[in-house]
């Protein structure tokens, strides 16, 4: 293999160091309680190794009562941590604590809920373009923005497969 084909798609790069820069300050913002425009809360996870607490800003799908959140990078780093310790606590705007139990949702499932958010909406194209094959914002960021990404059937359990929904209940 070449190491072009190695590295990762330049979007995606770009996207995870703008990321990277903008974690700390939506950290401060959420538990602050100050509207980040999006339906961002506070994961609390224990290191699958390490066994210290991290704390990631990720972005709740509230769906019939339950709530979801969708590893947008892939199955690394804090969607790894939830899948190993199964439990988590979710800080929501200005503060208050819920301790969750978390659930991998199985992919035909996972593809089934995000096809079911998100098919009512459009499709831009150009989004498409600009995000890159692999790359999709939050679930609940696209369904309040009412964005569709995928198409077919088979889109939803591709994205399903690289990217692992939780659903997590309160303890």
């Amino acid at each position: 293999m070449s190491s072009r084909q190695s590295q990762p798609d330049p979007r995606v790069r770009f996207a995870l160091r703008m990321f990277r820069l903008v974690d700390p300050l939506a950290r401060r913002m959420i538990s602050a309680g100050v509207p980040t425009g999006a339906p961002n809360v506070l994961l609390i996870v224990r290191g699958r190794r390490s066994g210290i607490e991290r704390t990631v800003p990720v972005t709740l799908l509230n769906l019939d009562g339950g709530w979801y959140v969708h590893a947008t990078y892939g199955a690394d780093g804090w969607a790894r941590n939830l899948r190993v310790a199964g439990e988590a606590i979710v800080i929501h705007p200005g503060g208050r604590r819920s301790p969750v139990r978390a659930y991998e949702v199985p992919l035909d499932d996972a593809a089934a809920i995000l096809r079911r958010v998100l098919e009512p909406f459009r499709s831009p194209r150009l989004l498409r373009k600009l995000l890159g094959p692999n790359m999709r914002p939050p679930v609940g960021v696209l369904r309040r923005c009412r964005i569709r990404v995928d198409d077919t059937p088979e889109d939803y359990l591709a994205e399903a497969g690289r990217h692992p929904l939780f659903e997590l209940r309160p303890v």
